[in-house]
Formats: C-alpha cells, sequence, structure tokens
C-alpha cells in the first residue's frame, strides 16, 4: 500500500473525527461528512442511506445530488444499486451505473449524470446500518485502495451511529438502542414480568474509532494478541477432552489466535487511522458477513471461531465485557444469544425473565426456567445486538412477545394486565389446600413437575399431590464430569426429605436428543429426537445407569422409591430396564444397606408403539406416564423444534383423543395407575378433557395447578365426557371450539 494513499486516508479520518466531535445537530453532522467525504476523494457525489425500518432505506445527506431529494428518496432493500449493497452486504463498484444489473432511476436526484457509482455498507457486526454511496461523472472503476479507503470510513459512520452521533432531525436508524423495538419469539416458559436488561455478554462499544497514532496503536494490538494466544493455549493445555475431533477444532482456534493474515488486515486498518478496537471490529464485521454467506457448515464453524476471538480480543483491548465488576440492575432480565443450563443455574432466582436469541423449547435453559418458574422467550430475532444493560424491558411469556424500551402506553397495558393475573394467581392461593374435584364428584390428582431443590418449596405453596416428575439430568447437565454415587444419593434424600412424605417419582437419566451431557462425545445424528437417547443410552451403557439406580437407593434409606423408566418403546426396554433395578437393590441388600420401604417401577409412554404393546407391559408396570410432549409429536410426525409445525396439530384433535382413551382404557384394564405429564397438562382446557377421558393424574409445572383446578372445580366433568362423545361423532376433527362453548355456559 503506498505511503501516499495511506496517509491520506488517516488525514480523512482525522478530519471525520473533528467533524462528528463539533457540536451540532445529527443532521448537520451528516451534511459536513458527505462534503468532506467528496472532497477528500475528489468526486462529485457522496450520500448516505441509512436504514428508516427493517426494509426501508432513506436518503438522509448528500452532497452533489439535488438536496430537496434529502429525506424524500426511499428504497426498499433490494432495490437499485443502493437495495442491492443493503441486501448483500458487499460493496457495488461500476463504471456505468445504469448498465449495472438492478438499477433504478431516481429522478428527484438529478444522479442521472453521473457514470461511475460505488456503494459500500455501513454495518457494525452482521448489523446493518446503511450504505454510503460515491458518484462521478466519468465513467470509471475506483481502485481497491479506494474501496479500502470508503470501507474504513463507513465502519467509523457505523460506530458512531452505534454511538447515537447522527440522533436528530436526520436520525432516520441512528437512534440506534434508543428507540422502542418489539420483538416476537417462541414461547419458553409462560409469564410475565417488568425488569431492565442484563445482558450474559455485553456487547463491547468502541468509542474511539479513529487514532492518532498508529505505532502506538499497533503496540496496544500485538500486546492484547500476545495476552489472547496465552489464554488460547491455556485453555487448549486444561480441556478435559481425548476426543480426537475436539482437539482438531480446539486446534484450528490456536491457529486463527496465531493467523498471519489476520494480524496483516488488522495493522493495515491501524495504519489507515482506525484504532486497535476499531481494526479488530472491522474485521470481524467483515468476517460476520463472511458467515452468512457460507452454507457450508464446517466453514461457517471455522468463521464462529474468529468471531468468538475477536470477542476477547476487543474485550482486552477494551476492559469491557465480562468481569468488569457491573452491578446487576434491579429486576434483571437475562438476554442472551443462547446459555447453558449450568451458567443460568449461576445466576438463580433473582432473574425476573429470561429472553434468548436462539433456544428452544426442550433445551436445557427452558428446562431450568420452567423449574425457576421465570418468564422465557426464545427465538427473539436480534435482542441481544439491539438492547444495552439497563433497558427497561417488558416480557410477555403469554403471547411470545417482548418490548424493549416501550413506550408509555405499552407500559400502562401491560402493567395493568399483570395486575389482572396477581388478581387470579391470588384466587388460586385461595384453593391450594382444596381437593381438584369436579362438580359431579370425579377427583383429579394434580402432581408437580420438578428438576432442582429450589423446585421443592413450590410442593407446599401450589397445593400439589406429589412431585409426578422429577428430572434427574440436570444434576448431570451442570456439572463439567459425571457426578458421584455420593453426591447423587445426598441429592435424591433431600429432595425426599425437602416432599416430606408426598410421593416422588424419579425419572431416570434422559439424556441424547436435544440433551448432551458436556463431557459425552456428541453423536452426528440426522434426528437425534429418533436416535440413542433415554433408556436406549442407559440400556447400552448401563454402567452410569446402575450407579444412579444405586444412588436413589440409598437416597430413599427406608422410605418409599418410584423410579420411572423414560422413552421406552418396547417390552423388553421396561422388562431389562426393571430388571437391572430390582438387581441392584438385592445388590445393596447383600451389602448389608437400608432398602426402600416400598419400590413402584413404571414406565414413561412416549412412543405411539407402547399404545399396542403387549398386556403384560401394563401389568408388569406399577404406573405409567403418558409423556405429552414426545408422545404428540411422534403421533404427529411433528418435530416439536420446528416453528413451522409444532402448532400446527391440536391435541384436543379427535384422533389424539381417541390414542389417549385407549391408553385410558388398556390400563384400566390392567388396574394400572396412569397420569399425564405434560406441557398439555398445565393448560386448564386440556386437563379438563383428559380428565373427562378417564385421566385421574396430572403432573405439570407448579404454577399451572392453580388454574387447572380452579377449572375442574367448576366442571360437570360426566356432562363434559357426553359432549366430547357427542363431538368426536360428529365428525369435527376438533373438540376444542365445542368444549371451550360449552365451558363458558356451564362452568361455574
Amino acid at each position: 500500500m503506498a505511503e501516499s494513499q495511506t496517509s491520506d486516508s488517516r488525514k480523512l479520518l482525522v478530519n471525520l473525527r473533528e467533524t462528528l466531535a463539533a457540536a451540532s445537530e445529527g443532521q448537520e453532522r451528516l451534511d459536513r461528512i458527505t462534503s468532506l467525504i467528496a472532497e477528500s476523494l475528489g468526486v462529485e457525489v457522496c450520500s448516505i442511506y441509512l436504514f428508516r425500518d427493517t426494509e426501508t432505506l432513506e436518503l438522509c445527506a448528500t452532497e452533489g445530488l439535488n438536496p430537496e431529494a434529502v429525506h424524500q428518496t426511499r428504497l426498499r432493500v433490494g432495490e437499485g444499486l443502493v437495495g442491492r449493497v443493503a441486501r448483500s452486504g458487499r460493496v457495488v463498484n461500476t463504471e456505468d451505473a445504469p448498465s449495472a444489473r438492478g438499477f433504478r432511476y431516481m429522478p428527484e436526484t438529478g444522479e442521472e449524470i453521473y457514470s461511475s457509482f460505488m456503494g459500500v455498507p455501513i454495518q457494525r457486526l452482521g448489523e446493518k446500518l446503511g450504505v454510503l454511496v460515491i458518484q462521478s461523472k466519468d465513467p470509471r472503476t475506483f481502485s481497491a485502495d479506494e474501496i479500502y479507503g470508503i470501507e474504513v470510513v463507513a465502519m467509523v459512520l457505523a460506530e458512531m451511529t452505534e454511538l447515537g452521533a447522527f440522533i436528530g432531525e436526520g436520525e432516520a436508524m441512528g437512534a440506534l438502542h434508543q428507540r422502542p423495538v418489539t420483538f416476537k419469539g417462541s414461547i419458553g416458559q409462560e409469564g410475565a414480568a417488568e425488569g431492565h436488561v442484563w445482558l450474559h455478554e455485553p456487547r463491547v462499544v468502541v468509542t474511539n474509532p479513529v487514532a492518532d497514532d498508529p505505532e502506538a496503536e499497533l503496540k496496544r494490538l500485538n500486546d492484547a494478541v500476545d495476552t489472547l494466544r496465552v489464554s488460547v493455549d491455556e485453555m487448549l493445555e486444561n480441556a478435559q477432552t481425548t476426543d480426537k475431533e475436539q482437539m482438531q477444532v480446539l486446534e484450528a482456534y490456536r491457529m486463527f489466535a496465531n493467523s498471519k493474515g489476520w494480524m496483516r488486515r488488522m495493522a493495515e486498518d491501524i495504519s489507515r487511522g482506525l484504532s486497535a478496537e476499531a481494526a479488530v471490529e472491522k474485521e470481524q464485521s467483515a468476517a460476520r458477513a463472511r458467515m452468512s454467506q457460507v452454507p457450508d457448515p464446517y466453514l461457517r464453524e471455522r468463521l464462529h471461531d474468529l468471531d468468538d476471538l475477536s470477542n476477547r480480543l476487543l474485550r482486552i483491548l477494551t476492559g469491557q465485557g465480562k468481569d468488569t465488576g457491573a452491578e446487576m440492575p434491579e429486576n434483571p432480565i437475562l438476554i442472551a444469544t443462547n446459555i447453558g443450563p449450568g451458567e443460568l443455574l449461576e445466576y438463580g432466582r433473582g432473574l425476573k425473565g429470561i429472553v434468548l436469541e436462539e433456544g428452544s423449547v426442550a433445551s436445557h435453559a427452558a428446562i431450568v426456567a420452567r423449574a425457576f418458574a421465570i418468564p422465557l422467550i426464545i427465538q427473539a430475532g436480534h435482542i441481544a445486538t439491539e438492547a444495552l444493560n439497563g433497558d427497561h424491558i417488558l416480557v410477555d411469556g403469554e403471547a411470545g412477545v417482548v418490548h424493549l424500551r416501550p413506550e408509555d402506553t405499552i407500559i400502562t397495558a401491560f402493567r395493568d394486565k399483570m395486575a389482572m393475573e396477581a388478581k387470579q394467581q391470588e384466587r388460586y392461593r385461595s384453593l391450594r389446600d382444596k381437593p381438584a374435584m369436579g362438580l359431579c364428584g370425579t377427583e383429579v390428582k394434580l402432581h408437580m413437575n420438578a428438576g432442582l431443590m429450589a423446585d421443592l418449596p413450590s410442593l407446599e405453596s401450589s397445593g400439589a399431590y406429589g412431585v409426578g416428575l422429577f428430572r434427574t439430568e440436570l444434576q448431570f447437565l451442570t456439572v463439567d464430569r459425571v457426578p458421584r454415587r455420593g453426591d447423587l444419593a445426598a441429592t435424591y434424600a433431600r429432595v425426599m426429605d425437602a416432599a416430606k412424605g408426598k410421593r416422588v417419582t424419579f425419572r431416570t437419566l434422559d439424556i441424547g436428543s436435544d440433551k448432551v451431557l458436556p463431557y459425552m462425545n456428541p453423536l452426528d445424528e440426522p434426528n437425534p429426537a429418533l436416535g440413542w437417547r433415554a433408556i436406549r443410552v442407559g440400556l447400552d451403557k448401563p454402567g452410569v445407569m446402575r450407579m444412579q439406580l444405586q444412588a436413589l437407593i440409598r437416597a430413599a434409606a427406608g422410605r418409599c422409591l418410584t423410579v420411572m423408566f423414560p422413552f421406552i418403546a418396547q417390552l423388553d426396554e421396561f422388562r431389562d430396564a426393571r430388571e437391572m433395578l430390582l438387581a441392584e437393590i438385592e445388590r445393596e441388600r447383600a451389602l448389608g444397606h437400608i432398602l426402600p420401604e416400598k419400590v413402584e417401577i413404571g414406565a414413561m409412554l412416549e412412543t405411539p408403539s407402547m399404545v399396542f404393546a403387549p398386556q403384560q407391559f401394563f401389568e408388569m408396570a406399577d404406573f405409567i406416564s403418558i409423556g405429552g410432549n414426545d408422545l404428540k409429536q411422534f403421533f404427529y410426525a411433528a418435530d416439536r423444534e420446528n416453528e413451522r409445525v409444532r402448532r400446527r396439530y391440536d391435541t384436543l384433535n379427535v384422533s389424539f383423543l381417541n390414542l389417549i382413551e385407549e391408553i385410558v382404557t388398556r390400563c384400566d384394564a390392567a388396574r394400572t395407575p396412569l397420569s399425564f405429564c405434560g406441557e398439555d397438562a398445565g393448560r386448564p382446557l386440556e386437563a379438563v378433557c383428559f380428565a373427562a377421558l378417564g385421566m385421574r393424574h396430572l403432573s405439570m409445572r407448579p404454577a399451572s395447578i392453580g388454574p387447572v383446578k380452579s377449572l375442574i372445580r367448576r366442571t360437570n366433568i360426566e356432562d363434559l365426557r357426553e359432549l366430547i362423545d357427542e363431538t368426536r361423532l360428529s365428525g369435527e376433527q376438533s373438540v376444542r371450539q365445542t368444549v371451550k362453548a360449552w365451558l363458558v355456559e356451564n362452568a361455574t
């Protein structure tokens, strides 16, 4: 790179910084910037387009085009050459703009006399903010050095937009992180919360994009990279893995940290006038842009490694991000791209809500959120990019909506809704000690689901009959090695102690599918929900399951022990698992240990195959629990992690109710107690329908017990059964609307 070009670029950036630092309104700043860029680059036109909304670009400032077109000319993303740059995130550089693909003539701008066109995206870490354009009358293609220089300027503009430099008359999207924004996500856990944003990984804000002393900045960069490399080496040395593939990934990570090309590009950015932080972020933005264009998952993962290294380097340079000593705000609502169960457990019950950009309804985070009864929204767009620590936020877990920096009218309506829900909860609390008995005298036992010691206080406060499902996998998911038998036994004993004699049903380790242990080699399965999971893992690798069964037997210590095996798909699986438990009891007897007073051995019915299992299955099981979430997805062949189909099929569809009734009939014939466990058990409408079909035990999250009990107590279950039978005979696909209308008239 020529020294004169480097010097010119640095001079432009210094002038740009001075222009941005001058006291002026947003529009005046934009106008000065376009004039400065046009003069410095020797072109007739420089224009800045910013996003007015996610799909619309607006001409916000120009030098050379008709000034009356400012704030009047708008383009859709993809429309014209400017819209093409915005959509692709790539440079468009042509000597004959009218002949270029996608050209759109805008007569109000007066641009028809300009032949040459170059547009570069104004973007920050994949966040598209606008487009910077230069044009000239003479037909020419702008050089690589000119492109590089204008990209550096665009990067500085992105940083200054981030810092609110263009707020005012010409702000367009310049008021980033200050406007009210609404995000629509998916419901991970119902509930509503108002509070303030706490970012799990706060974004680093570069406040000094332009630097005066390139040598000093280069030294800062080199020192920070040295620190980064040492930390990566330590991470590799401390890696607790012998897996060849994992080690290759870590080695690739170290290779990126030592990449000469990465360092050379950042050094060139600094020589142009950028600060060390801005140089890192410029290369990070370029990697993010490439990442979005790469279809190959392996290459995308490697670009993600580079992205993560850039974040680490930025935190070293700025001192921002994790471990900065910032105080958590009042009523914190956690915002993250994604989060593991261990990290979430560290936050504890202090959180008022959780919002994730990724995640799934069956993720580890969702399990913990349900255990804490914290509202959770997943798949919430780019909220981790938009939100800042301390922002006011409303989480509506009933509708799957998040209001960030909400307007007063939204706040008022939300608080009114929360007040109504609080009144309802007060009414539900008054039912705590009353039975869930219908008007006809039919009683349904309502149990709660749990997975943590922190859940157990809800056993008393909710009025639950017992724990219908205790998920034991959380004790395995939140540590970095297989737990010790003694530690598990102590945990299970504390659970039984906290239950104070009420029945606790322990489900054995349910891993695989979406629940992969941190110390377990992940399997590359095309469809893990139908793969090696739950009881299949336990029977194929019996060591861990035997250890867990021993811990459960010792925890019982003379009390009743209730054990349930998950994901049974054929009789032999249940028979083998049952024999394994009985063998461990005999082993404990031989060792002279105290045995449980009574042992109940049950199965989760989660696959349609077991509806038609041999009669011995129903007779052999001491109890059966329908795992509604999995049973429904396999019955309808609709993945519950797929947002396109998971809500497509109704639980109250006649065909699914027929399936449930068949299970009830077979269990009744064998005199085997039956329960329903899953999200649908906690929905009042579905719950009363299950009761009408003969279900006498339902297990749900503690917060659902009050609403379900309230509706059961106001319903004649026998009359509802007659209505359901009539509706099924009528040929209706679902009984939902008929039942809903009937309950409005008949539930007193």
